[in-house]
């Protein structure tokens, strides 16, 4: 089996429109999340979230771009541009024959559908634009990279909600490591802070009025964000021999189902893909240094969360760093597990550990060291990222350093 390393990362989401931003923000224990500005807001009882801001996407794409390109698909082509550029790869011949896109996101184009249905049920119009079905659909985005990148291999888009991003890198990894592609585009993409968006999850009662604390005490919920995470995955030799910049390995993965409740979280569900994770990337968890957690602010994710990585890790939970970086961004949905996978790669590469921040009381029920507010340096050769979906769908990937 191929070795997969990571040669290229790319994001925009509310803490930076880069990757150094980013880290800069996770670094410093920056908030990104804030009062939410789009058309009426007013209407919603919850008006807080990591919305991505500054953000003009006239000045990126032209005219015809913008009849096609979604918000969560501009964030998409926006990251794939940094990641691609920093990996250095030209997709020519057999390398742009066989490698591909596979990526994650659980609402597609929402503010197309928002702007629609205000547009037929609330203005009265009888008729849309010809091209807002491949402007919403959740492939556009997969299809847009591959179109402009010359990305001829397996290319399609996995929705998996809370799970999307790390389902979707799990399958790029698998395809790199079996040798089908030497490189994949991979990672997520959301955006669903707009009023159709956040008015539907208000429903779930999941969401908080000011902030996202999680494991703290006194949280009240979820914030959502939006934004997009891409990384080039890529085999190992390959890399190698055009001297590429090595960020990270990918080392294992593993999903599971918990086939048990469409909301509820089940601990051994999760535990199970974190075990198979580790079996799959053959490291102990001794080995592990750091675990990026779904960690969404809710009570019952994150006992849950909590619960399952005492089990896996046993007596050495208590060494573990464990961090959710959803309190500084807030949680992209199908996208989230893209952009916390940065975190993992700057704790191996970078020695430094992302907080949660927003930390206030402990609980009993989440007795780990969750990193709290601060920032922290410290080696780690191991990282998991771990994404536990509604539907009780898990991916949890294992990161080295190289």
């Amino acid at each position: 089996m191929n070795r997969v390393v990571i040669t290229g990362a790319g994001t925009i989401n509310a803490l930076g429109h880069s990757v150094p931003e980013t880290l800069a923000a996770m670094r410093e224990g920056r908030c990104g999340i804030g009062d939410l500005e789009f058309r009426d807001v007013e209407r919603l009882s919850i008006r807080i979230g990591g919305q991505v801001r500054g953000f003009e996407a006239e000045g990126r794409f032209n005219r015809q771009q913008m009849s096609l390109y979604d918000r969560f698909t501009q964030f998409t082509l926006t990251a794939a541009k940094e990641a691609i550029s920093q990996s250095g790869l030209e997709f020519h011949g057999d390398l742009s024959a066989r490698s591909g896109v596979v990526l994650g996101t659980a609402g597609g184009g929402v503010s197309t559908w928002d702007d629609n249905y205000r547009s037929v049920y609330e203005d009265g119009k009888n008729r849309v634009h010809p091209f807002v079905v491949p402007k919403l659909m959740n492939n556009a985005a997969a299809s847009h990279v591959s179109m402009q990148y010359n990305l001829k291999g397996p290319s399609f888009t996995v929705s998996t909600a809370c799970a999307s991003s790390n389902h979707a890198m799990a399958q790029a990894f698998a395809m790199v490591r079996s040798g089908m592609a030497p490189a994949m585009i991979t990672g997520g993409s959301e955006s669903m802070l707009c009023f159709g968006g956040v008015k539907a999850w208000e429903g779930l009662r999941v969401m908080s009025r000011d902030a996202c604390r999680p494991f703290s005490l006194g949280r009240n919920g979820m914030v959502q964000g939006e934004g997009a995470g891409i990384f080039v995955f890529e085999e190992y030799e390959h890399a190698r021999a055009r001297g590429a910049d090595i960020l990270a390995e990918v080392a294992g993965f593993a999903m599971s189902s918990d086939a048990s409740d469409i909301v509820m979280p089940s601990k051994q569900g999760a535990a199970r893909a974190m075990a198979g994770a580790l079996s799959d990337a053959r490291v102990a968890p001794s080995d592990v240094g750091y675990i990026n957690a779904h960690g969404t602010g809710t009570a019952a994710n994150d006992k849950t969360e909590c619960a399952a990585v005492a089990d896996v890790f046993g007596p050495h939970a208590d060494k573990l760093m464990i961090s959710s970086t959803k309190s500084m961004h807030g949680h992209l949905i199908g996208g989230t597990g893209a952009v916390e996978l940065l975190a993992c790669i700057m704790a191996l590469r970078d020695g430094v550990i992302a907080p949660t921040i927003g930390y206030e009381e402990a609980d009993p029920e989440c007795a780990l060291d969750v990193v709290p507010n601060v920032a922290r340096n410290a080696q780690v050769e191991v990282a998991v990222s771990n994404a536990f979906a509604f539907g009780g769908l898990n991916a949890v990937l294992v990161l080295r350093k190289v």
